[in-house]
């Protein structure tokens, strides 16, 4: 098929050179300017550049709303559009402009984690499994019928770096696959069951501020999910900053007051979490690398000198 590609940074450059390497003919390729936002730096392979090695024609855009792109898009006459982590809407007159419509390339397992930052998201939640999904879009955000979805495990000690690298190696058979069914013929796919959709925001430094009524399990999950080169979960210390770079949940259990620095157990430091922390039913959270304001990197053991005080949310 002809294929027009929107996609950015590491997803969108893995699809196109999944495009690239099939039997299918890219005749344009759509991407975003360079961006300075953090989540935008990470995983940021050039679409563009890839395109331009391979002499296909490209546009930048932030939006897909302008009648010269629609008339590129027209002059292009795609059979299908594929796109992956593109950023903003696309409007039904461009996703419903190929004879094929839009194939849209999701790093979740939809319907649940449509939206931004899903394996980050899925991890703090303790998913058993991730992956990618392929499906037709339509007017709402993730929510068209399903093509192509593939699923791999989360580990326990998983990070969202282990999970970028598991869920990237599945975007080209996915991709690919989904383009296969499409060029046989087939037009009726898995309707998503939308009683089970979830949506989630783009990530920001709230996201990642430490709270510590939150359970130690999920916080040992928030320190994962923020792991290089992510912004790291981070806390507060005697007023400073303080980034939590590795912890483990606690072997006993720890009562008393959520962020108190608590016992030395192991190679970590246990600081009292969970909001009912008072009860003494509760593990802690045993930290064993943390970063100072100054970018040390310290073991726990080291950092934490004498036990006492507390770990807090702000200065």
């Amino acid at each position: 098929m002809r294929v027009v590609m929107f996609g950015y940074q590491t997803w969108g450059h893995r699809t196109l050179q999944a495009l690239l390497d099939s039997e299918h003919d890219v005749a344009l390729v759509v991407t975003h300017p360079r961006s300075d936002h953090a989540y935008e730096k990470i995983w940021s392979d050039s679409v563009a550049d890839l395109a331009e090695e391979h002499g296909v024609p490209v546009l930048i855009r932030n939006r897909p709303d302008d009648d010269e792109l629609f008339e590129r898009l027209k002059e292009a006459d795609p059979d299908i559009i594929v796109a992956n982590n593109w950023r903003t809407w696309i409007p039904p007159r461009i996703f419903d402009l190929p004879r094929h419509g839009t194939l849209n390339v999701h790093d979740s397992l939809l319907p649940k984690y449509a939206g931004f930052s899903p394996l980050i998201w899925a991890l703090i939640n303790g998913e058993p499994e991730v992956g990618v999904t392929a499906h037709m879009m339509n007017d709402e955000l993730d929510a068209g019928d399903i093509v192509r979805q593939e699923a791999v495990p989360v580990g326990p000690t998983d990070t969202t770096t282990d999970l970028f690298h598991k869920t990237v190696d599945l975007i080209a058979p996915v991709t690919i696959g989904a383009l296969d069914l499409i060029a046989s013929g087939q037009t009726e796919f898995t309707k998503q069951d939308r009683s089970q959709a979830s949506f989630f925001h783009k990530r920001s430094t709230d996201d990642i501020r430490i709270d510590w009524n939150w359970p130690a399990a999920d916080l040992e999950r928030l320190v994962r999910a923020q792991c290089e080169p992510y912004p790291s979960a981070f806390t507060f210390h005697k007023g400073k900053r303080l980034e939590i770079l590795a912890a483990v949940v606690s072997e006993a259990r720890y009562g008393g007051t959520p962020g108190r620095i608590f016992y030395r157990e192991g190679d970590g430091v246990v600081i009292v979490a969970g909001a009912d922390a008072r009860t003494g039913r509760n593990h802690g959270l045993a930290i064993t690398r943390v970063r100072t304001e100054d970018g040390r990197e310290l073991g726990a053991t080291e950092y934490f000198t004498s036990m006492g005080g507390y770990l807090t949310s702000r200065p």
